[in-house]
């Protein structure tokens, strides 16, 4: 909550940033998974109260994961930290199991798609984070309502046993995010079409207020650049108490509110806290890294989306030759998000990563079934110079199919196979 005089210097928020922003581990690499999906009940959208219902019966799951609802009633499963990809995905995927057949029994949809591609945006949370969110973005036309109610993500969470490690990760992860993207973009339709974007979803991203979803630069000195862009970045809203948070719509960077104050106060520690929390870039670190590119994905395709990553960040081989894969990509997120693997660098990129991916899960003692998973996606969409979103267009243009058919959550041998019939 802001204070009646100044509190804060600059100086302080640049010590809370180095302290918290590379925060050295046990010496384990740690990953932490957030699945979301958009969800459908008879066509219509899962209700907050439902929602509620339904995180309370299932709380606690049985890997420890966490259930949220997001505004547009999407839901979310995250779990805690584990040592390792094969351990993160085997919670998620324990999790997901008790999740999807209970949402089976009530009728309610789960759907692994970056973007709705019928509905409306409408917010069904009452929250006054979210009140106030949507105030603010309203400012910079229909794109916030989409991203907050009509989008649903896969977030891949990384740790790192040394500040050092953190730093090289962060550095390769900003420079291997648009061939992420378009090697797993999920998102081609909205308003019942084509949107001319494989990811929908990023392309609201890229229409937001830029101060807070725009790639981090990158440089020497990483923590640097963070700093900068955190007080370069407008403030949403200023909470007055639990209950009242006021959406700021005049632009006002969070340095000039320590520098000038507001007439509802200054900012505290805690407004700088809460303040980071409204940053979305695509690769946003908070001791550890969040990898925020990518799109919802069914299973088993979020499996694959995890331990490509993974390896690529965690393998000094596979990161040497990544960085050099994707020398001619970085910076492409616009790119990315609109033309996939058709753009032709991404699809040279994207290839040789996953070879590279592949070969570091060999050496890292991967699951063989994790293993067995990434080679088919390869060979089914990335050696092809495709997606899952050219599936998506493919069920549109030949079916008229918008919503994907709902299929189980457990990993099952005949969508492997599919890649000896598709085109």
């Amino acid at each position: 909550m802001p204070a009646p005089q100044q509190r804060l210097s600059v100086e302080q928020v640049a010590e809370h940033c180095r302290a918290t922003t590379l925060v050295a581990g046990d010496g384990a690499t740690t990953v932490g998974i957030e699945l979301e999906w958009l969800t459908r009940v008879a066509g219509g959208r899962l209700s907050h109260a439902a929602a509620q219902h339904a995180i309370e019966r299932l709380t606690p799951l049985p890997a420890g994961g966490r259930l949220t609802i997001e505004p547009g009633g999407q839901l979310e499963l995250s779990t805690a930290p584990f040592v390792g990809t094969d351990a993160a995905c085997s919670a998620a995927a324990t999790d997901l199991l008790v999740l999807d057949t209970a949402c089976a029994a009530e009728d309610v949809e789960l759907v692994a798609l970056g973007a709705d591609p019928t509905r409306p945006p409408e917010r069904v949370t009452t929250a006054p984070r979210y009140r106030a969110m949507e105030h603010y973005f309203d400012t910079f036309g229909r794109a916030g309502r989409t991203m907050m109610c009509n989008t649903a993500a896969l977030q891949v969470n990384v740790g790192f046993g040394s500040a050092e490690r953190q730093q090289a990760a962060w550095h390769l992860a900003s420079a291997l995010g648009p061939t992420l993207v378009a090697c797993f973009a999920n998102s081609p339709l909205g308003g019942g079409g084509p949107t001319g974007w494989q990811s929908s979803r990023l392309r609201a991203w890229w229409m937001l207020d830029p101060t807070r979803s725009a790639p981090v630069p990158t440089g020497p000195d990483p923590i640097d650049h963070w700093l900068r862009y955190a007080l370069d970045a407008r403030v949403m809203l200023i909470r007055v108490d639990d209950d009242d948070y006021r959406p700021i719509t005049e632009p006002l960077p969070f340095g000039a509110w320590i520098a000038r104050g507001h007439e509802l106060g200054w900012p505290t520690i805690d407004d700088l806290e809460y303040h980071l929390t409204t940053l979305f870039p695509p690769v946003r670190p908070k001791g550890w890294l969040e990898l925020r590119m990518f799109d919802a994905l069914p299973t088993p395709f979020w499996h694959v989306a995890t331990a490509v990553t993974v390896a690529l960040l965690d393998d000094e081989e596979a990161a040497d030759g990544a960085t050099r894969a994707v020398d001619g990509t970085t910076g492409l997120w616009v790119d990315a998000a609109q033309l996939g693997l058709g753009h032709p660098g991404l699809a040279a990129s994207g290839r040789r990563c996953f070879e590279l991916a592949l070969d570091a899960l060999g050496r890292l003692g991967g699951d063989p079934g994790t293993v067995d998973v990434v080679a088919a996606y390869l060979d089914r969409w990335v050696a092809r110079a495709r997606c899952p979103a050219d599936d998506r267009l493919d069920a549109w243009r030949r079916h008229g199919e918008l919503w994907p058919q709902r299929v189980s959550p457990i990993p099952y041998a005949d969508e492997l196979d599919r890649s000896s019939v598709l085109p």
